[in-house]
């Protein structure tokens, strides 16, 4: 299967599983991961969803090689429908999941590769990893929303030079340019990965859906109507039983025991 999934104490985890192409999408693998994503989406057992790959890399985006036939015979394959049938739902579905999504960024993560981690709540890197928006080098322009990333994590200067360089970007780079929240070396990578989703998927969950709803729209709306979902968005957070558990543990001087609900 091109894509492996367990479900674990609450850490849904999806394993990117063609390491002869360096986990490089086909239809096979997308619309895999896009019924992955969903599913784990609407699983209430679900409370952090992890993304890595299997051996040496992350992803490396399209698999051309797989169109080799179609460029061989100089016609131009369906790039648009691709986007519109299998990246863009998959990009959506991972940043409207109402719960946290880790990108455990195992190796390099190329052109729709970096898009996908890109898409993830929290990116953690192993130190030898690269990013990389390849899609200059064969003429084609970033896709599967990593520029709209981007532009909101380092700006439009940095964005400008990554997107028409395909310059790679080194794992202690991303960092310093908030890309990544965390570099692990190689050694220590998995078990930090599956520590911090551990924490996650110990957390309030509902609260977490909510706070990607306030955090992701935000750039979008005014202070006044930021102010205004904020009124809605805290009178829900009050209305779960994480919040009372959450007061209840503060009071008693324990630690809270959230159930995700």
């Amino acid at each position: 299967m091109p894509v492996d999934y367990s479900l674990s104490d609450g850490v849904g985890l999806a394993v990117l599983n063609r390491p002869d192409v360096l986990n490089a999408f086909d239809d096979d693998l997308g619309f895999q991961l896009l019924d992955v994503v969903e599913k784990a989406a609407a699983d209430a057992a679900v409370r952090c969803f992890v993304i890595t790959g299997s051996g040496r890399a992350f992803c490396s985006g399209e698999d051309l090689g797989a169109l080799a036939g179609t460029y061989e015979r100089g016609e131009a394959p369906p790039l648009g429908k691709t986007l519109t049938d299998r990246y863009n739902p998959l990009i959506r579905a991972l940043r409207s999941m109402p719960k946290p999504v880790v990108a455990a960024v195992n190796g390099v993560a190329a052109g729709a590769g970096m898009s996908l981690a890109l898409a993830c709540d929290h990116r953690i890197a192993v130190d030898n990893a690269k990013l990389v928006l390849a899609f200059i080098k064969v003429g084609l322009v970033p896709d599967s929303g990593a520029v709209w990333f981007l532009n909101r994590m380092i700006g439009e200067a940095r964005t400008m030079e990554l997107a028409t360089t395909g310059k790679p970007v080194s794992a202690a780079e991303a960092l310093e340019l908030g890309i990544v929240h965390e570099v692990v070396p190689a050694d220590d990578f998995e078990n930090r990965w599956k520590a911090a989703a551990a924490e996650l998927a110990s957390g309030p969950t509902r609260a977490f859906a909510l706070v990607k709803a306030l955090v992701y729209g935000a750039s979008e709306r005014t202070l006044d109507d930021q102010l205004e979902v904020e009124i809605d968005a805290q009178s829900e957070a009050g209305r779960t039983a994480d919040h009372l558990e959450g007061v209840q543990a503060f009071l008693g001087k324990r630690a809270a025991r959230f159930e995700g609900r």
